[in-house]
């Protein structure tokens, strides 16, 4: 190669790296900026579980975010933004006490299964903040304090105590003026006490077990194998117990009423969320779940990782 060739690849080798620096720089000026908001209601409980989640959540589920020198640098900068803004729409350690109880211990339960399944820390985070990982042992600690705190907020009682309607009206037996809806208009009722038990299941990552009920609409559609999809007018409801004991025979039985879970079908009235209205009613004073009709798009989330049967979990074998 000649010497005015070899010039020519320096020159523009030189304008190359110039034009990469110029950008470089310009991105620096489009670098998000991550408030630090105040913290209004910071997360309460053993000093043991609070260091556990500071170290590993704080700075992406609070307004105390640690942000690193490189964690400024354009591009990581515009993803850490993302990032920490979808975290604190989750939930916010800075703001725990505006969530309801009932909501905490949902959020709780939802940390240790993702922390469990090593989805969280998210790995592209504690590949570079090593420090952030959750040993087995620190899983344990959060699992054992979770249980806890599940046992203690729930009634000892079972649904026969839930308060009786004094009226009903008869084009609707489902609803009564006593119960309490939901925020998308799904009132509690409690005919599925006379409904078939269509399934039963046990969660032994939360300690929970599930009575599941069908309405006559579901369980026709269950045993045609109708379900892709169900048809208008099927009702599932589910009824959560803690604390679940085993005895010495291997025989398991409930604890504590938790919550009961609706699912109602109407492809019109509830086609943003596949056709499914979604409720949950929890405690023996059947406190509604959810502020806004929007807590039905995480209910809905979740079941999408069932289409097979139609977004709707255990579905049992026909017999």
């Amino acid at each position: 190669m000649n010497i005015s060739k070899q010039n020519s690849y320096k020159r523009k080798a030189v304008v190359l790296l110039g034009i990469l620096f110029a950008g470089f720089i310009g991105l620096q000026a489009t670098s998000p900026e991550i408030s630090e908001g105040p913290v209004t209601g910071d997360f309460k409980g053993p000093e043991e579980v609070k260091n556990i989640f500071k170290r590993s959540c704080y700075d992406c589920h609070s307004n105390e975010t640690n942000l690193l020198w490189y964690d400024k640098i354009a591009p990581f900068s515009h993803l850490v933004a993302a990032d920490v803004n979808e975290a604190r729409k989750r939930f916010n350690f800075s703001e725990w006490d505006s969530i309801p109880k009932a909501d905490q211990e949902v959020k709780l339960w939802y940390m240790v299964n993702m922390i469990d399944a090593k989805k969280m820390p998210l790995p592209a985070y504690t590949a570079i903040h090593t420090g952030a990982k959750v040993s087995n042992e620190e899983l344990t600690i959060l699992k054992n304090y979770v249980i806890k705190l599940s046992a203690k907020n729930h009634e000892t009682g079972d649904t026969a105590k839930i308060k009786k309607p004094e009226t009903r009206t008869e084009s609707d037996p489902l609803k009564s003026h006593n119960f309490p809806e939901s925020v998308n208009g799904i009132k509690y009722f409690d005919d599925y006490k006379n409904w078939k038990m269509i399934s039963s299941t046990s969660r032994f990552d939360n300690g929970t077990m599930r009575m599941i009920y069908g309405n006559d609409i579901a369980v026709k559609a269950i045993k045609e194998d109708k379900i892709k999809p169900w048809p208008n007018g099927a009702i599932i409801v589910k009824v959560v117990w803690n604390s679940q004991h085993e005895d010495k025979d291997g025989n398991v039985s409930p604890g504590n009423f938790n919550n009961v879970q609706i699912m109602i079908r109407d492809d019109k009235k509830f086609k943003d969320t596949e056709g499914w209205g979604f409720a949950r009613f929890g405690g023996l004073n059947l406190e509604p779940y959810g502020k806004t009709v929007s807590f039905a798009t995480s209910c809905i989330n979740c079941h999408r990782l069932v289409p097979e049967n139609g977004f709707v979990f255990d579905i049992p074998t026909k017999n």
